[in-house]
């Protein structure tokens, strides 16, 4: 460094950097070092301070030498004036949450019509007839600034606002707040009118597909430079600070539902769209993360919004979105559904994930219905407080005055449900220790605080109960008990349980019913049934719990048995096995089965043939959910039991229906096609139908690989299901005379009902049988006189072309029968890629173009370790590529149109050049030109390209036709490979946009 300049360089860091308070704005615009001023770490002023002082000195009046006021002048000091104003906001980012926080709607107006003015949007130009995709990225990024502030601050104005405490009154301090209010009004008037204008170009804003710039303080410096030396560069696409796509959506989405909810509360039709604006707000936020820098979205707020929307305008797909828990309760309000709301406070005292305002405030709904005279929600109050109370406890709250109330006059019913609350609201495995002491504590205050022992019983003989406290607190609560009673037995010996009180007859039988239902154990369950037959012989045990459900075949059976005690015995050991088959505890299930069945093997054949056909059904599902799932066969003694149940002849044997069902799907799932189709016994197929389907499935399964002349049974079974997919007509004479034709929709012609065929079918897991059903199906959906867009299938060439009747078939059934089973299969095995082509074809023929192409790429990418190697012919038909080419045609990907007519055996070159014309394209264009690979299309891009005089994609098209590999003089080979790696990314590139 020179002398000179170290000179310099001293001079210019001993120069003063913190000018005197009262000419501060004087001094950085006089030695420019606003810059450095925002650099500090705690800048006095701070930056809106200087927006605010740099505005009102730029819009400051002026007086002639006529003492009249003028307009501000346009002079050389003001101009800087405002662009370091615009320099300001620019080092903030233009992040309005600041700027509206800490400035006023008048200097905030005033800001962004600089920033218009800067970006050059001519004056007195509606926003809304300027196409934004035109505009240069800063120019149109400006006017989204502006229409995003303006719908903000009408939502903003909607709001109710606190009233500032006024201080001593200064008549020019409130001149200043008046006038300021006024001009504020005024604004808002105005931004009122212009509202739907504002909505429009947001909306048209969300149809961008590319990248918006904002000005930075470097890019208005050069604006404020000679034209001559800015060389354009601010309206490049790289000047100004990038924001990307999705974040400017993201924002625009949040403010757009923010203005439509607002509009909501005269206009309840909006709310929907509301709705779908902050839906996608939540998904780009997923997309881009919430620490994006140039998106501030407040989630606590769209989260409350989303809620709000869920409830005003619930979705009518209930499988596509799930129902939030506020919705849930409001919609059980409104339908009256009560016990769905107590189910949804249960489940949540183990998440606390409902605030407990929110919970307080629906019993206080529940209240005032009550005090109206609805007498039957007294119990649900209650039911409701009681959950509410579970709650306080756990969270370590004070027991509710209500609670108190309403639990004045206990009774069974009330401190039964209490303790399934209490129980199903504390998980003993994971909860804390805190936790578990708090419910405790709650446990025995209520004790104390009942007078009939009776009551007192039924809490401390509860499992939960005895589980909580350990010996010394229940002693030390029985001690307490008997100082309040004197009828308590003051027993000098130790009490380690309330088993020593005295207690009556009932609140023995009462125990003893409760551990009744709670007992899987068969010889505590026969002991603790001979106990109560001991006390009474009044009672019907079996009845105690209305959750013991026989099936109504057995139920007359076992009621008819003339001991009670044996009765109550056999039946609660069945009814408990069932329970226990259903929930998957098949440990127990057969401990339950075998007890019952040495219990009625001693006086009732009957009885003892109905427990082997549940204890084969037992053990045909712990098969299956066992080692059947990792495809181990089961053994030859279950197989032989199958059989044996299947050719049973024995006479007044109740049979359940599910149990010949579950065999024949048992023997079908493990390929025992041999037997279903030559050893089963004639009678068998005449008289139980699931026989006939089993061999009707097996035989042509036997038959497939044959001549198209032998399948025979293909042909019986399609007649079977086409009978029973038929409807029977009746007809009916009306008041006019005339004869109508009534269709009922179950058929009782066929073997049996449709809805029983569904069910037999989704038990069954065996690929072949499941593609031989499914083709079926699709083949009879097909043949309907006006399908436009066939279905594809497997196999599908065995069927029929044709019915006698179409009239008699129905077929919107077979349609959703044929959605269930697709739905049903891809849940068996997501990788068949035939099921796959299916669902695409479905989506397909509803108009539903994107799940389609989804499909139809999950298809190719399954059986083709995701394109790495080509996809065989057989699943990429010349069918399968134009209807992908009619997807992307009807979605505007042209693009795609085009690279995709390469994949037919003979290229569609009309059909290509046709896409590739069109300019409203919705794909990345030019940045698929790589994954082209026949030349003469490459060669007609170049040829349009230069027609329309695009520089940029026509060098882009060149540099793609001068790549070595797709040279025309190369060998097959090479030519053939060049394609091949072409087609894999191509369509890696297409699962990545649709997966």
């Amino acid at each position: 460094m020179s002398a000179e300049a170290a000179d310099r360089e001293a001079a210019t860091s001993s120069r003063p950097c913190t000018p005197p308070q009262t000419c501060w704005f004087e001094f950085l615009l006089e030695e420019s070092l606003l810059e450095k001023h925002l650099r500090k770490p705690c800048p006095d002023p701070a930056p809106v301070q200087l927006i605010v002082q740099f505005l009102e000195q730029a819009s400051k009046p002026s007086v002639n030498e006529q003492n009249q006021v003028q307009p501000p002048p346009d002079n050389k000091r003001n101009r800087i004036l405002k662009l370091l104003a615009l320099k300001v906001a620019a080092h903030l980012k233009w992040d309005l949450d600041i700027l509206e926080k800490s400035l006023s709607v008048p200097v905030l107006n005033m800001l962004l019509n600089e920033l218009l003015c800067i970006s050059k949007v001519p004056p007195g130009t509606k926003h809304v007839d300027m196409d934004l995709a035109s505009l240069p990225p800063t120019t149109a990024m400006a006017v989204l600034l502006y229409n995003r502030w303006a719908i903000r601050t009408i939502v903003q104005s909607s709001f109710p606002v606190k009233q500032a405490k006024p201080g001593p009154p200064q008549l020019s301090v409130m001149n200043q707040m008046q006038q300021e209010k006024e001009l504020t009004e005024n604004i808002l008037k105005v931004l009122k009118e212009q509202a739907a204008d504002s909505i429009l170009v947001l909306e048209a804003a969300l149809k961008l597909n590319k990248d918006l710039y904002v000005h930075t303080m470097r890019t208005l410096d050069l604006l404020a430079m000679e034209p001559g030396m800015v060389n354009g560069e601010t309206e490049s696409s790289t000047a100004g600070l990038k924001i990307k796509t999705e974040e400017m959506q993201c924002q625009v989405c949040y403010d757009l539902g923010a203005a439509y909810f607002q509009q909501g509360s005269t206009n309840a039709a909006v709310y929907e769209n509301a709705r779908e604006k902050f839906f996608r707000t939540k998904e780009l936020i997923a997309e881009i993360g919430s620490l994006s820098l140039h998106c501030t979205i407040d989630e606590k707020r769209l989260a409350g919004y989303c809620q709000a929307c869920d409830v005003l305008v619930p979705s009518s797909d209930s499988t596509s979105l799930q129902l939030t828990p506020y919705s849930q309760v409001h919609i059980c309000l409104r339908s009256g559904n009560y016990q769905e709301v107590i189910q949804i406070f249960t489940e949540d005292n183990l998440t606390f994930s409902l605030p407990i305002q929110f919970r307080q405030s629906v019993l206080r709904e529940l209240f005032q219905k009550a005090q109206q005279g609805n007498e039957a929600l007294d119990e649900i109050c209650f039911k409701v407080c009681a959950c509410n109370t579970v709650r306080d406890i756990l969270e370590g709250r004070t027991i509710s005055v209500q609670f108190n109330q309403l639990f004045l006059r206990p009774n069974k019913e009330k401190i039964d449900f209490l303790l399934e609350i209490c129980s199903r609201s504390v998980n003993l495995e994971k909860a804390s220790d805190s936790l578990k002491g708090n419910m405790a504590a709650f446990l025995k205050n209520v004790c104390l605080g009942l007078e009939d022992l009776q009551y007192v019983f039924m809490i401390s003989s509860h499992e939960l109960f005895i589980t909580l406290l350990k010996d010394e607190e229940r002693k030390l609560l029985v001690d307490q008990l008997r100082k309040r009673s004197p009828r308590v037995n003051l027993c000098i010996k130790p009490v380690t349980s309330f088993y020593d009180i005295p207690a009556s007859a009932s609140v023995n039988i009462g125990q003893l019913e409760h551990q009744l239902i709670l007992s899987v154990d068969p010889r505590r369950i026969r002991q603790i049934l001979i106990e109560l037959h001991g006390m009474t012989s009044e009672r019907q045990f079996w009845t105690v719990s209305n959750k013991w459900e026989v099936p109504s075949v057995y139920s007359g059976v076992i009621l008819g048995i003339k001991d009670n005690l044996t009765r109550d015995l056999v039946y609660i050991l069945m009814a408990k096995g069932l329970h226990c088959s259903t929930v998957k505890d098949f440990p127990h299930a057969k401990q339950l089965f075998a007890a019952c069945l040495e219990l009625v093997t001693e006086f009732s054949p009957k009885l003892r043939q109905v427990m082997l056909n549940e204890m084969l059904l037992l053990d045909i599902h712990t098969h299956e959910a066992g080692m059947g799932q990792s495809g181990e066969r089961p053994p030859s003694d279950l197989i032989s039991r199958v059989r044996g149940y299947l050719e049973m002849r024995l006479p007044d044997i109740p049979l359940r229906q599910v149990v010949a069902e579950e065999c024949v799907a048992f023997m079908l799932n493990w390929r025992e096609n041999e037997y279903l189709t030559l050893q089963v016994p004639a009678f068998l197929l005449q008289s139980n139908p699931y026989v006939k389907l089993g061999q009707l499935l097996a035989a042509t399964c036997k038959e497939l690989p044959g001549p198209k002349e032998s399948r025979r049974t293909a042909k019986d079974l399609w007649e079977v299901v086409v009978q029973i997919c038929s409807v029977s007509s009746q007809h009916k004479r009306g008041n006019d005379g005339r004869v109508s034709l009534i269709k009922q929709r179950e058929s009782t012609l066929g073997i049996m009902y449709r809805s029983e065929l569904l069910s037999f079918i989704k038990k069954l897991r065996e690929p072949l049988v499941l593609t031989i059903i499914l083709s079926l199906f699709v083949k009879l959906h097909n043949v309907r006189e006006d399908i436009v867009n066939d279905i594809t299938a497997e196999h599908i060439s065995i069927w029929p072309s044709s019915i006698p009747n179409l009239q008699s078939v129905d077929f919107e059934a077979v349609a959703i029968t044929v959605k269930e089973l697709v739905r049903y299969t891809l849940s068996i095995n997501p990788n068949n890629h035939s099921w796959l082509i299916i669902q695409a074809d479905i989506y397909f023929a509803t108009n539903q173009y994107s799940a389609a192409l989804h499909y139809y790429l999950q298809a190719g990418a399954v059986c083709s370790d995701f394109f790495n190697k080509a996809v065989p012919p057989d699943v990429y038909t010349d069918q399968v590529i134009k209807r992908m080419i009619k997807c992307c045609s009807l979605l505007n990907c042209h693009t795609q149109v085009a690279i995709l007519c390469q994949f037919l055996r003979e290229i569609d070159y009309k059909t290509a050049f046709k896409s590739l014309q069109e300019q409203n394209s919705h794909d990345a264009m030019d940045s698929y030109y790589d994954y082209i690979w026949d030349v003469t299309i490459l060669e007609y891009l170049t040829y349009l390209h230069h027609k329309r005089g695009e520089t940029d994609k026509r060098q882009i098209a060149i540099k793609a036709i001068g790549q070595t590999e797709l040279n025309a003089s190369n060998p097959e080979e090479v030519l053939q490979l060049a394609a091949q790696r072409r087609k894999k990314k191509f369509l890696q590139a297409m699962a990545k946009l649709y997966f």
